[in-house]
């Protein structure tokens, strides 16, 4: 076996397979930004080399830094985990030219796969099905058009050297080709260098499935069953499981021996991925071939109980697959959850910040948490913003489902926006429990996915823990001081609401989404009289660090409590909850409404202004495209008005809330 290997990646997988390879007794070399410098990744290796800058263009991405790494540290082969360099036919041939082993596929296999066209006249060769399309090297625009209209919409604009959804859009309508067209070119461009594009006729409601592959070098290959991933957003997997909820035993045989089919067609070796998509009718199609191990490659862990990146290891050693075809076994199901920093009710939109705040629910034999950051560290625009992936096993998909509802409960993260209780709503979701799954599944089911939360009653609970923990708090505050002072029985140090002739009381503000709530508190005989939006309860409890112990109206509740400048998360049995503890303090103002100065939604860059300063433009009309983590987002006039200036040109660095433009709405212009 390898004695030193280099992880040419970071974050959670390389995480990953420094714990696999330490077990096997090698020695791991990380490689890092200047970014990444404190990385848990870093911190796991027996050795670690800086490669540049923080932008992935200056240091995870320059092949001659990787290789130089590896070269100076004596490691004898490269994991490349996935993204970056994964992919990359030209670091695999720079990796046999200096006699490091490549943990992955040979270089005909990447390149063979790497052009999404190419990829399906091989597959076509091979009799693997296929979605009509055109993947043909005419790509002049209005050929493209025209195959879309011969097609019928709406179809699919695919980067043909692209992944994880970028470089992707759904067009339905022939307005819409041009504007896809060049946004989905741009984003191709900027993520793969290559804005080459096939279009293909669209399945209205087909699920992602896709199979695990694994070949030797000896010529042997085996399919580790299937994953369902058809819960997505921006064409990007949200949820996996394993195996998927109605195949068939015949079904998952078709499909498995269609994808070794693949794989042999190319001459694979090592960990790869074959999707299809699935059509209402059982049919399935190619879709793409994914040339390194998959980030919901844990499921399929845990469903066969093996270790897939120590496959790698052995295979790219040399030795032959541990196990054939008929000695794998499938047994009971798993589930993954990514863990994004990320706005779900904002599009998606990446997020960045400090993880100021981080619980992970506790680790067991069915229950895994495959992560690369720690309480404290950062998320940066420079990288895709995974905060973990978070993985459960069951006997079956029911227990399973409750498991994960359960874990989900019990990740709390505060200090960014992040999409855990987003993806508790979906697994708890009806039509997920009961395996109404495709594609558009979040687009279909997204008013009681993104429903917000109800006013009055059902809004009274969450004020009531804040107030509670406002209360409990600022006692503990008065508490101290006291402590501190050379006079601790001293009256001033009281919390008591005191008042000269008057009900012990006093009002707190916390801020909810757009509204602001006032409770108001009367000190009772023993706790509290809150009334909040003319509902009332008797509370009292404790505070114990960040676990706050409440009695409302005889109702006991264990809540934990993130504070952070002010910003109060509530962690429930049912998920977090968010609000602003507004303190008279604070030098509070009010803003006056900006109106229709557009600002950032995101950390990230200017890619293109899309109208000159002066334009007079239409509800609605393109204006501003920005990126960030390799991901477009296009910001639209708001009404009929005139673009006054900018304010940024392409290409400049942009922060969340920082204004972009001048518009003058019409009826002001």
């Amino acid at each position: 076996m390898f004695r030193k290997i280099l992880i040419a990646n970071r974050g959670e997988i390389a995480c990953r397979v420094i714990r696999t390879a330490h077990r096997l007794g090698i020695q791991c070399v990380a490689v890092y930004s200047e970014a990444d410098r404190h990385a848990m990744h870093v911190a796991m290796a027996d050795e670690a080399v800086c490669l540049g800058p923080a932008p992935s263009k200056e240091s995870y991405l320059v092949v001659d830094k990787v290789i130089a790494a590896a070269k100076q540290t004596g490691a004898q082969a490269i994991h490349p985990g996935y993204g970056f360099l994964s992919e990359n036919a030209a670091f695999v041939e720079a990796c046999q030219r200096e006699g490091i082993v490549f943990i992955g596929p040979p270089t005909q296999a990447i390149k063979a796969m790497g052009s999404k066209s190419a990829a399906k006249r091989i597959m076509e060769a091979a009799k693997v099905p296929l979605v009509p399309g055109y993947h043909g090297e005419d790509q002049d625009p209005q050929h493209l058009k025209n195959f879309a209209q011969q097609a019928g919409y709406p179809v699919l604009l695919k980067a043909t050297a692209g992944g994880g959804g970028k470089g992707m859009r759904v067009v339905w309508s022939e307005k819409e080709f041009d504007a896809a067209l060049a946004s989905a070119r741009r984003e191709a461009l900027n993520g793969f260098g290559d804005d080459t594009m096939l279009v293909e006729k669209y399945l209205t409601k087909p699920r992602h499935v896709e199979i695990q592959v694994f070949c030797d070098q000896q010529g042997q290959g085996v399919y580790l069953f299937e994953r369902d991933c058809s819960v997505q957003r921006r064409h990007q997997k949200v949820l996996e499981e394993a195996p998927a909820p109605g195949m068939t035993p015949e079904l998952r045989q078709q499909m498995g021996e269609a994808a070794l089919r693949a794989a042999h067609a190319i001459g694979y070796v090592g960990a790869g991925t074959v999707e299809f998509l699935l059509d209402e009718d059982q049919s399935f199609y190619f879709m793409e071939m994914n040339t390194r191990l998959q980030v919901e490659h844990p499921v399929t862990e845990m469903i066969t109980g093996e270790d897939l990146v120590e496959w790698q290891l052995r295979v790219a050693y040399g030795q032959p697959l541990p196990k054939m075809q008929q000695d794998l076994q499938l047994h009971g199901h798993a589930i993954e959850a990514r863990v994004y920093a990320e706005d779900p009710d904002h599009d998606f939109l990446p997020a960045t910040g400090r993880l100021a705040y981080l619980r992970t629910p506790t680790e067991t034999q069915h229950v895994r948490v495959d992560t690369g950051v720690r309480e404290g560290d950062d998320v940066s625009i420079y990288y895709d913003p995974m905060i973990a992936k978070l993985i459960v096993w069951d006997e079956n998909r029911e227990r399973a489902l409750e498991r994960m509802s359960q874990a989900l409960a019990q990740y709390r993260i505060a200090g960014m926006t992040t999409n855990v209780s987003f993806l508790k709503r979906v697994v708890d979701h009806h039509a997920f429990r009961a395996a109404e799954l495709d594609t558009g599944f979040i687009e279909r089911y997204q008013d009681g996915l993104f429903a917000p939360m109800q006013a009055g009653a059902q809004s009274a609970n969450p004020l009531a823990l804040a107030a509670m923990y406002a209360l409990l708090s600022q006692q503990q505050g008065r508490l101290q001081e006291a402590q501190r002072s050379g006079d601790p029985c001293s009256p001033w140090h009281h919390f008591n609401g005191w008042r000269l002739n008057e009900v012990p009381q006093l009002s707190l503000k916390f801020q909810q989404g757009e509204q602001i709530h006032t409770v108001a508190v009367q000190w009772q005989a023993k706790g509290y009289r809150l009334s909040i939006d003319g509902h009332h309860l008797l509370a009292d409890g404790h505070l114990h660090g960040d676990l706050l112990e409440v009695n409302l109206n005889g109702h006991h509740r264990s809540v934990q409590v993130a504070e952070i400048n002010h910003q109060l998360t509530l962690f429930t049995e049912t998920g977090s909850t968010q609000l602003t503890w507004l303190r008279p303090d604070l030098d509070q103002h009010e803003f006056e409404e900006e109106g229709a100065n557009l600002t950032a939604p995101m950390n990230g860059s200017v890619v293109a202004l899309l109208v000159d300063a002066g334009a007079q433009v239409e509800k609605d009309t393109p204006l501003v495209v920005m990126e960030a983590m390799k991901m477009e987002h296009t910001l639209k006039a708001p009404a009929d008005g005139v673009v006054e200036s900018f304010f940024y040109a392409a290409g400049d660095l942009v922060e969340q809330g920082a204004e972009l433009l001048v518009f003058t709405p019409a009826e002001t212009a």
